[in-house]
């Protein structure tokens, strides 16, 4: 497929252009192919269609586009499979398309092969190139979208153009192509009067066509407009070139040999006649594996073979200590060391060293120069000077420089060559921000080795006859090593030394060492996991330090910018430095934008850290602040999910934790979401570490978006933790509380005896506590556990009695529930006109509080009183009205339920392939969170394909009429 912005907004497949819809659906493809890949927001989107007064539906109408968008461009996806281009992320989308396949892409690739070519010196093909890239436009971009984003991209977009077209004019000048862009210039000036490079250019053009008394009247328009509108005049450069074309000035003209050619070229790089070159590289590491993908991507750097490099190359390897940047940078080294036949430098920079001493940029270039032949008396002695003669004795040579352990930019940038030929491969445990902004260095980092290449690494050492003798053993060797080289060497040689020990023998000590990096100690400082990392621990700051050793303390599998504040009780843009701080250092990872992560035996050192350096009170107090800090923001979320319920009483939250707020249903909802794995660590962290309270607590506080979401196991998980907690500190309202988030979550798993038991409990609870709210919901609930499993006579009976007490204590959160279970109920015994009364007076309790997510319910039940009396058309639309509410609180169980409705419909009016696509569909939502109801739809779906394959040839159904 192919995609344009640079024009209107249009989409082909192969030769056949797409139908994309509406304006305001191609401005929804279009801000999602504008941001390259990149997740966009559901608000952001809203705004981009409608900027700041959308429509009281945007959320829906919005969904609706992106379903439209998804069968245009993906007709052939089954109705369960996962969409491939338009892709849900988040709270939002994002669309899947290479960069060749959308013509900004190609653009923008296109100007930047012209910029390597112009610094190279090939004028002539930069310009060429520039001619092809200018080609993708078809006019104005984003073409008749509406919305503000279309509006502001038309404007940047445009200027981005202007930019580059001037290059190109300017490129065709130098390369004497004078008399074809007159015409071209003289158009965009009276476009453009004001951009004075436009008039530089048409007036040397016109002066180099002999047409000096134009180029000087070209030039007097051009002052007569900018001191009329501006009241300003023409800028130095051009009156220079005003006052040289007034002189006649001959070096105005272009040579006759340049005249319809490139520039001359730079001279080729010959080869060395010196004598051999130096030959510094270390051994290669002969057990060397992996790494296939990482070598490739630094391979690609180089040209092809037999060609030698127009600019000067930069390599940097970052990644965390123990990593293997050193081991891969010399093996990489060896592989193409016959492309530099000049000779190979190398130097350990010490930049993280157990010495502490760090090799200064002056004492390296005098240890290259000394390789290099340089009599000790010719070295120079200043800085300067030094870096001088070393890139005189580089310029024309072909030399591989392997920089290794750099501490910083600063260190490296003295060392770099100033002309073509050479290759620079550099190794740190920073990051080289600056080496990769100003010099143009190729980052390359390293992540701990995939299972496979561990595997290997293994056998390599060890034998792969001794590890396929006991597979389950050697993964669990790689799973302690969590795949870190150094830590699998040190694995490896503690059992080639000791043939004779079973692997699970050393399985077994490292699992007794749990929590510590004992086992990790090698026989130097080089090769012992905790010294290694020791190196960059001391080069931190003393706040990052801290933070560092803090993060150790929390069990969650990564943590945001906010939590990390709340943690190390610091304002938040003081944390978001310390941990650009870690990240460079490589002692923290941001594996995705704002989610920051320990290495597994990283985050083993850090909390060794945090127990030898921290006080007690100082660790407890970081904990409690993190853990309350998602307690509070989970409450913060719970009324935008759950308006009007019953929330979790709680303690203010401690000095230094600031909790986030939230505005809209979408930010709650995504913040919940991104954070659900999190959440349920800090439940199990807060009972594990002695603070129940805040245990049950989050769990009640996340029974919205558990219930919402549909993540049963997470929340019967982390509703018995909570109960278990709250009981062994004899809580009774905290037992209360979570003996009715157990329920919940048993009945959603259709458990509903256990439900039913574990709500007798907590009405006891309640009655003993003189709660009549708390003894309501447990009423409430059994009557939903009734209802669910078909117990229908005491499902009212529950039901009308927690009415009743509702309507006392005055909650009509909880009123509409008991309307519409009552109405459900109902309706299951064949009771229509009651179930419709109970449903319509639901329905006014529930719009009358914005209760979104129960009013999608209510409605499908209403949706399925008229499938029962076969009233299809007015099922269809109660269920239609049911499925963009529940999509607009996100609520997917109940979006899959209601399609599951919906396929009843299209079976009972004989329309089988309808049916089943809506069943596939519901299946596939009820499979994203292993919800029960997925083999229902499943079973459901293979019925009708049994069904189907069992009419004889020829009598079955028509797929799109009634029966």
């Amino acid at each position: 497929m192919r995609f344009a912005v640079l024009g209107p907004v249009r989409a082909w497949r192969g030769d056949q252009e797409l139908d994309l819809g509406s304006p305001q659906q191609r401005a929804v493809l279009g801000a999602l192919l504008l941001r390259r890949g990149r997740p966009v927001t559901v608000g952001e989107l809203v705004s981009a269609v409608w900027g700041e007064e959308p429509p009281t539906a945007a959320v829906s109408v919005l969904r609706t586009y992106v379903s439209r968008l998804r069968k245009v461009l993906e007709p052939g996806r089954d109705a369960g499979g996962s969409p491939q281009v338009v892709v849900s992320a988040a709270d939002g989308y994002l669309a899947h398309v290479p960069e060749d396949a959308l013509d900004l892409g190609v653009f923008e690739q296109r100007v930047a092969g012209a910029k390597r070519l112009r610094a190279a010196g090939e004028v002539s093909a930069a310009a060429e190139l520039l001619h092809a890239a200018l080609d993708e436009w078809e006019g104005t971009p984003l073409a008749g979208l509406p919305g503000p984003l279309a509006e502001a991209e038309r404007s940047r977009l445009h200027e981005e153009r202007l930019n580059i077209l001037e290059n190109r004019l300017d490129l065709d000048v130098r390369l004497g192509r004078h008399g074809d862009v007159i015409a071209e210039l003289t158009a965009l000036i009276g476009e453009h009067p004001l951009r004075e490079q436009l008039c530089r250019m048409l007036m040397l053009a016109l002066y180099r066509s002999g047409r000096q008394a134009d180029a000087l009247a070209a030039y007097r328009r051009t002052r007569r407009t900018l001191v009329a509108e501006l009241g300003i005049e023409p800028g130095a450069a051009l009156r220079e070139l005003h006052e040289r074309i007034l002189a006649a000035d001959s070096s105005l003209e272009l040579s006759p040999s340049a005249k319809g050619a490139d520039p001359p070229a730079a001279p080729a790089i010959a080869p060395s006649t010196s004598a051999a070159g130096p030959s510094q590289l270390p051994a290669d590491l002969a057990t060397f594996t992996g790494r296939r993908a990482e070598l490739e991507h630094a391979q690609a750097l180089l040209p092809d073979t037999g060609n030698y490099p127009s600019t000067v190359l930069i390599s940097a390897i970052g990644g965390m200590a123990g990593i293997g940047k050193t081991t891969l940078a010399v093996h990489l080294a060896h592989r193409i060391a016959h492309r530099f036949p000049d000779g190979q430098l190398f130097i350990n920079l010490r930049g993280f060293d157990p010495t502490g001493t760090i090799v200064p940029p002056s004492e390296a270039i005098r240890i290259f120069l000394d390789a290099l032949g340089v009599p000790p008396h010719r070295i120079p002695a200043g800085l300067d000077a030094q870096a001088a003669l070393y890139r005189s004795l580089l310029a024309g040579r072909r030399i591989l420089i392997l920089l290794d352990n750099a501490q910083d930019t600063e260190q490296i940038r003295p060392l770099l060559p100033g002309t073509p030929g050479c290759l620079v491969i550099v190794t740190s445990r920073n990051q080289l921000t600056g080496l990769i902004v100003n010099d143009g260095a190729r980052p390359l980092t390293l992540n701990p080795m995939a299972p496979a290449e561990a595997h290997d690494f293994l056998a390599n050492r060890l034998g792969a006859g001794r590890l396929a003798a006991e597979p389950e053993a050697t993964d669990e060797l790689i799973a302690h090593c969590a795949r870190l080289p150094l830590a699998l060497a040190i694995v490896a040689a503690r059992a080639a030394t000791n043939p004779g020990f079973p692997l699970s023998a050393v399985a077994t000590e490292l699992r007794d060492s749990h929590g510590s990096l004992d086992a990790f100690a090698g026989g130097d400082l080089t090769s012992d996991v905790r010294a290694v990392f020791s190196w960059s621990y001391e080069a931190l700051s003393a706040p990052a330090a801290r933070l560092f050793r803090l993060l150790g303390l929390y069990a969650g599998p990564d943590i945001t910018a906010p939590a990390a504040a709340a943690l190390a009780g610091l304002p938040l843009r003081e944390t978001r430095g310390l941990l650009v701080e870690l990240t460079r250092a490589h002692l923290l990872a941001e594996h995705q934008l704002g989610r920051y992560t320990l290495h597994d035996l990283l985050r083993v050192y850090a909390g060794e850290r945090a127990q030898a350096e921290e006080a007690g009170q100082d660790r407890d107090q970081a904990v409690e602040r993190l853990l309350s800090w998602y307690l509070h923001t989970a409450d913060a979320a719970y009324p935008f999910l759950t308006p009007h319920r019953r929330r979790v009483p709680l303690e203010p939250p401690p000095p230094d934790c600031q909790p986030l707020a939230f505005t809209t249903h979408e930010q709650a909802l995504s913040w919940c979401e991104a954070e659900r794995t999190h959440l349920v660590a800090a439940v199990h962290q807060a009972a594990a570490t002695g603070r129940p309270g805040i245990a049950w607590r989050l769990t009640g506080a996340l029974w919205g978006f558990f219930y919402l979401r549909s993540h049963l196991h997470d929340w019967y998980d982390s509703a018995l933790t909570g109960l278990t907690a709250a009981r062994s500190v004899s809580d009774r309202g905290g037992e209360a509380w979570s003996l009715g988030d157990v329920a919940a979550s048993l009945v959603q798993m259709h458990r509903f005896d256990e439900a039913v038991d574990h709500l007798r409990q907590g009405m006891t609870l309640w009655r003993e506590l003189g709660d009549a709210q708390g003894r309501a919901q447990c009423l409430g609930n059994l009557g939903n556990a009734y209802l669910q499993s078909g117990r229908l006579d005491k499902a009212i009976e529950y039901s009308r009695r927690a009415l009743a007490v509702y309507r006392i204590v005055g909650s009509p959160w909880s009123e509409g529930i008991m309307l519409a279970n009552l109405g459900d109920a109902y309706q299951r015994l064949d009771r229509f006109d009651e179930a419709i009364e109970c449903l319509e007076e639901a329905l006014v309790v529930l719009r009358a509080i914005g209760n979104r997510w129960v009013e999608g319910v209510t409605l499908d039940i209403l949706g399925t009183v008229h499938r029962r009396l076969r009233r299809h058309d007015e099922a269809l639309e109660q269920y239609r009205q049911a499925l963009e509410t529940h999509r607009d609180v996100s609520n997917r169980w109940g979006e899959g339920h209601t399609l599951g409705h919906v396929g009843e419909v299209y079976l009972a009016a004989g329309r089988l392939e309808s049916a089943r696509t809506t069943w596939k569909q519901a299946q596939a939502i009820f499979e994203e969170f292993d919800h029960p109801d997925a083999e229902d739809m499943r079973r459901r779906v293979d019925s009708l394909d049994e069904d189907a394959r069992a009419l004889p040839p020829g009598t079955r159904p028509d797929p799109t009429t009634e029966r």
